[in-house]
């Protein structure tokens, strides 16, 4: 470990910090470079001349184009997450060049974790899937706004029990032409900028209809969609944000990558568990929960379902099978003696551990096929 060259690095958009230790140094050289990557490449080859070089830094908004590039001219460069970075309590001085030193010797000590870099492709179908539920968030909330204003002038649709159904929106579009003024300024305002995200909406789902059908995603979408409450959306945002499976020793392992897991304080005889830690990937929490509610049935015949296991393999069909009637069970004997948020959050962690289950099969199986 003394002949490599640890470096830290703070990266900003428009300019790097680098922290030198070699070997078991204890004083860093600190490097400032402007925001060109080129001049990091050039630091990096000048210092591989002295001994193999062994760098990191922080994930940002900086994403993972420095680490693509030096891994691309061969040197070894992790991205660290930021939120597991041991830090002192009374340390109260924060600045670049300090951030890149203290990188450097944690990194030297082996205090940091780094996180999973996906490839450039995973990355941009990740984004695409994001994209689309902020428009689905942004409809949500000019949904909201256009019912609130309607509710302030006194407009309130009383002819069926449910909003934005066929005969809500027949409603809004009467009621569109009867205002005057500005109201109707306002309400046709927001009922054409709804109109253009459910557009964008339904073409973005086209979109991923499209790649989820093609390689590499199509066997594990199939796989995945033999599961309740999973459909291709879900499959697809689990793929894109889990990424390579195979690097979950264990379905405990995903379960806390979601955040799904309880936290902890407990000492000797004492244990004390308390709310999930949300740590991990947000986005996979939130749609675990969302297809576990889907458990609040009772397992039988679902036709659906049993159209998307069709022609399946026998490992894959025998995952859902299970996870169909284990979490049933499951999320109705919690149901009696818990809150109903609790008892979903439960269910999704259980959940998590069919989804490892079936991603691990899943390419097993298309190659047997």
């Amino acid at each position: 470990m003394s002949d490599y060259i640890w470096v830290g690095l703070d990266v900003h958009v428009e300019s790097i910090t680098a922290a030198v230790l070699e070997g078991e140094s204890q004083e860093a050289e600190v490097i400032k470079l402007s925001g060109d990557l080129h001049k990091v490449r050039r630091l990096m080859r000048r210092l591989s001349k002295k001994g193999p070089v062994r760098c990191c830094y922080e994930a940002s908004g900086a994403g993972f184009v420095l680490h693509r590039r030096l891994k691309k001219d061969g040197f070894h460069c992790e991205v660290i997450a930021p939120s597991l970075i041991p830090r002192k309590p009374g340390d109260r001085r924060k600045c670049d060049r300090l951030d890149a030193v203290m990188l450097a010797r944690l990194y030297r000590s082996g205090h940091l974790t780094p996180v999973h870099v996906p490839d450039e492709w995973q990355e941009a179908v990740r984004q695409l899937i994001r994209l689309r539920c902020s428009y689905q968030w942004q409809s949500k909330a000019t949904k909201n706004r256009i019912y609130g204003v309607l509710k302030t002038h006194g407009y309130i649709y009383r002819e069926g029990k449910k909003l934005w159904t066929r005969k809500h929106r027949i409603w809004l579009a009467k009621l569109r032409k009867e205002l005057e003024g500005p109201l109707a300024t306002v309400i046709a305002a927001e009922l054409e900028h709804l109109e253009y995200l459910e557009m964008q909406r339904g073409a973005l789902d086209d979109e991923i209809d499209r790649y989820a059908q093609q390689p590499p995603y199509r066997g594990s979408v199939e796989a995945l969609c033999c599961l309740r409450g999973v459909k291709t959306l879900t499959a697809m945002t689990l793929l894109s944000e889990i990424g390579d499976i195979q690097r979950f020793l264990s379905p405990r392992a995903l379960m806390a990558y979601s955040g799904l897991v309880p936290t902890e304080r407990s000492s000797g005889e004492k244990e004390r568990k308390g709310p999930i830690t949300k740590a991990g990937n947000s986005h996979a929490r939130r749609i675990l929960v969302e297809a576990a509610w889907n458990n609040r049935h009772r397992a039988g015949a679902d036709l659906i379902v049993n159209r998307r296991r069709q022609g399946q393999p026998a490992e894959v069909l025998a995952i859902a099978i299970k996870a169909q009637h284990r979490l049933s069970k499951r999320f109705h004997h919690l149901d009696q003696k818990k809150h109903r948020n609790k008892v979903v959050v439960a269910v999704a962690r259980e959940f998590c551990g069919f989804i490892w289950a079936m991603m691990k099969a899943a390419p097993l199986c298309r190659d047997a096929a």
